[in-house]
């Protein structure tokens, strides 16, 4: 007997990039978008379209290079932002336009400030302009598990009647609970008249934990669409983790009678690259994707493992892409095998231009690192990403000097467009010491909100990565950095963070996300 098909909807490049800091460029959605698609997920929520030019151009370049996957963008009940979403996916193989409007009595009352009257008919003008403009949309409900039933089952109903194929009704604020919320989705399939000509679809938050629980709870429900995310990224706590959605999904069969088109072993790959390209690490207990997934320490789990595998593993390793982080290349490989591996990673370049910086790049980590990996050619294309603006800073050299019994103290040479300075800067360790000499040239007067280090492979001389947070005015960037010398790195990923503050990047008009 076949399984229905459980429509994966991947909105790490909208609600994802809402988390405080991980805001991407338009080549970094497209880098992420690309390997979505080999990913096999079946729709790429791009962006929020009318949020600002860029975010445009963002979901509008995905649009035009992503063929097997549906792109889709956000847009609120309005014409401004659904013309805006139709404009930027016009180009695509296959579009949808997702537009959503809070039905909750606490938002139409304090947020919108407008009667359920007034609401249903936004829903169904915004609706029947999406449908005229795209063969496929999606509405939401935001904040669906806080609505009165009899409204959620009147809106629903009318929406799907005005042109909706997907009715999504998002537990916007984490409230849920699985029982519950699997049964609201159960009792409005049964009681919305015109309920099978849509697929229902929910969106779930994290904020107490239990995001994909409530996903698997409503696809019990009847729900046969979920929103999710790489590494559970999102505002506030987070999204339903994608991974852990399509791992439980697969791995138990026989309670969900459901399946994904999801090619799983792209996993690993996918978590590391919106893991670098935003800067948020991932905790090494985090289930799929974590270092400690598949690791067993205690002796009576190693002994069972060796026995027999099952004994304490429910899953394989390598069937979610733990085996892809292989040898690749070396000191001695050519431009062709280096642009060639980058293509089977999914990595795609703009121009010539950027790819000659790239192999630049690698070459001179060949010289530092004798083994190369996969999540090294990763990392070192996050590089440089925000160095073309004329006022942008860049690191020419830097030494730390460092002792017992002495203050450690860092000589550092920037540039700043065509201004070269050179300065010095005693600290309590040696990162600060960098910081505050970085400092008596930028003046930027930020907050620093954190500092990591996190081994991008194994070994002594493997890249640490460097994650800076800064925050200024309210507005949150997460700078990256990569080296073999983890001082060098953290310089990088300082001056990463300071370009990013710097750089004209317009907030979304809409946080809350559906």
């Amino acid at each position: 007997m076949s399984k229905d098909k459980l429509v994966i909807f991947d909105t790490t490049l909208r609600d994802g990039e809402q988390s405080p800091g991980a805001s991407m460029t338009k080549s970094e959605k497209l880098r992420v978008a690309k390997l979505l698609e080999k990913l096999k997920v079946d729709v790429i929520e791009a962006g929020f379209a009318i949020a600002s030019p860029g975010d445009f151009e963002g979901v509008k370049l995905v649009a035009d290079n992503i063929v097997d996957s549906r792109v889709a963008s956000l847009a609120r009940a309005t014409e401004k932002d659904i013309r805006r979403a139709g404009e930027a996916i016009a180009g695509a193989n296959a579009g949808r336009i997702h537009t959503f409007i809070a039905t909750s009595p606490i938002h139409m009352k304090y947020k919108l400030q407008m009667e359920p009257e007034k609401v249903l008919e936004r829903a169904i003008d915004s609706v029947k302009l999406a449908r005229s403009l795209c063969d496929d949309v999606e509405f939401s409900l935001e904040d669906g598990s806080r609505s009165e039933f009899d409204f959620a089952c009147r809106i629903t109903e009318a929406a799907i009647k005005a042109g909706a194929s997907t009715i999504n009704v998002p537990d916007t604020v984490g409230y849920g609970e699985p029982e519950e919320y699997g049964d609201l989705i159960r009792r409005l399939i049964e009681a919305v008249p015109n309920s099978d000509q849509a697929i229902f679809s929910v969106h779930c938050h994290n904020d107490l934990g239990l995001a994909v629980a409530n996903s698997l709870a409503a696809v019990q429900g009847g729900a046969r669409q979920i929103e999710c995310t790489i590494n559970g990224l999102g505002e506030r706590a987070g999204n339903a983790s994608l991974e852990e959605v399509v791992m439980a999904v697969r791995t138990r069969a026989d309670i969900y009678d459901v399946e994904t088109s999801i090619d799983a072993t792209q996993i690993v790959p996918a978590s590391r690259l919106v893991s670098s390209i935003t800067g948020f690490p991932v905790q090494p207990n985090k289930a799929i994707v974590g270092v400690n997934a598949f690791a067993h320490e205690s002796g009576i789990h190693q002994d069972g493992v060796l026995k027999h595998r099952e004994t304490y593993e429910i899953m394989r390793a390598e069937d979610v892409g733990w085996n892809a982080n292989r040898l690749v290349l070396g000191k001695h490989s050519g431009r062709a095998a280096v642009k060639a591996r980058f293509e089977e990673l999914g990595i795609v370049f703009a121009d010539q231009e950027e790819l000659d910086a790239a192999f630049v790049r690698f070459k001179e980590l060949a010289d530092k690192k004798h083994e190369i990996y996969d999540a090294d050619l990763q990392i070192l294309v996050s590089q440089s990403r925000t160095e073309d603006s004329a006022d942008a800073f860049s690191l020419v050299s830097l030494e730390v000097s460092t002792g017992s019994g002495r203050a450690p103290r860092a000589s550092i040479r920037l540039m700043r467009g065509e201004i070269e300075s050179q300065i010095e800067s005693e600290g309590d360790g040696a990162v600060d010491a960098i910081f505050k000499a970085i400092e008596q040239v930028a003046k930027s007067d930020t907050n620093l909100e954190l500092y990591s280090v996190n081994a991008v492979t194994q070994g002594t001389e493997a890249q640490g990565e460097v994650t800076v947070r800064l925050e200024k005015d309210g507005r949150i960037v997460n700078g990256t950095g990569a080296d073999t010398d983890i001082l060098l790195a953290s310089a990088k990923a300082y001056i990463d963070a300071l370009n990013l503050m710097q750089s004209d990047s317009s907030a979304h008009p809409q946080r809350e996300g559906v």
